[in-house]
């Protein structure tokens, strides 16, 4: 009866002809990114990380489980952080997982027929098919678990760059700097303003803050009760606040709120805030 060394042996022997018959294989017509990729260079590294991923499912079957899963969730990290792999669809992705897998199982039944007279292999036969299956619908799900949380930490670091982008304290002279906030302000937004205007104030050694909110169409309850609660900071810090460009209904707003006015100096326009330089 065949042992998992044997059958480990007769996938390995063969991992440059499953990589060769994958990517011959591929239509590429009828996919895109990296797959239907002309470039010299990525086809290379695609066929490279094909022929890395046999080494290590073929493993499977020579050591312990965790040690195998942990190689190839490395191997899969790397493919989720891949660049070429991020521009292709899941979709692409996962139909090859399950083409490469199909040609598991065909040198499985390969393998088995080489030993068809043993009549205690069935066994043996039916567990490395289950093995094989659950290891690459490990290796499936665990992809898009990865690329999901890859994508979701680019899109916050952007986010971040954009928030930073959207809400600067540009210097006017020594002491005085403009907030200029265009858009809609959600409550995250809304928090990180608070932050990033009383930390750049404290860097740029501000003394008056002119906040213009004139670019700004609407705001909910929340985020003006945030807005004021940046006012009051400010204050607090040593900075004066100086408002303008506060629409009709974010008014109404802040009066329905119970927020005071008392303390602040509002002016209708920016033009006319920038006047008391």
């Amino acid at each position: 009866m065949p042992s998992n060394q044997d059958f480990y042996e007769f996938l390995i022997e063969r991992a440059k002809q499953l990589t060769d018959d994958w990517y011959n294989s591929l239509d590429k017509s009828n996919t895109s990114g990296v797959y239907s990729s002309s470039n010299p260079q990525v086809i290379e590294n695609l066929k490279n990380q094909n022929f890395e991923f046999h080494g290590i499912l073929c493993s499977i079957f020579i050591k312990e489980r965790l040690e195998f899963e942990q190689d190839l969730d490395k191997w899969i990290l790397s493919i989720a952080e891949d660049k070429e792999h991020i521009d292709t669809p899941n979709h692409h992705i996962l139909k090859e997982f399950v083409r490469v897998r199909e040609q598991y199982l065909g040198f499985l039944q390969e393998f088995k027929n080489r030993w068809a007279s043993e009549e205690d292999g069935f066994d043996v036969f039916n567990e490395w098919w289950k093995l094989l299956v659950q290891s690459f619908d490990h290796a499936m799900v665990r992809f898009v678990e990865m690329q999901t949380a890859v994508v979701n930490k680019q899109l916050q670091a952007q986010q971040e760059v954009i928030n930073e982008l959207s809400s600067p304290v540009i210097k006017l002279n020594d002491q005085t700097a403009l907030l200029p906030l265009v858009g809609n302000i959600e409550p995250t937004r809304a928090e990180y303003i608070l932050e990033s205007a009383l930390e750049q104030c404290v860097e740029k050694g501000v003394s008056q803050l002119f906040i213009d909110l004139s670019g700004v169409v609407l705001i909910d309850t929340m985020v003006a009760h945030q807005l004021f609660n940046l006012m009051d900071a400010l204050q607090l810090i040593g900075v004066k606040p100086i408002l303008s460009g506060l629409r009709p209904e974010i008014a109404q707003t802040a009066v329905q709120l119970g927020l005071k006015f008392d303390n602040l100096t509002i002016t209708s326009t920016l033009s006319q805030a920038l006047n008391r330089l």
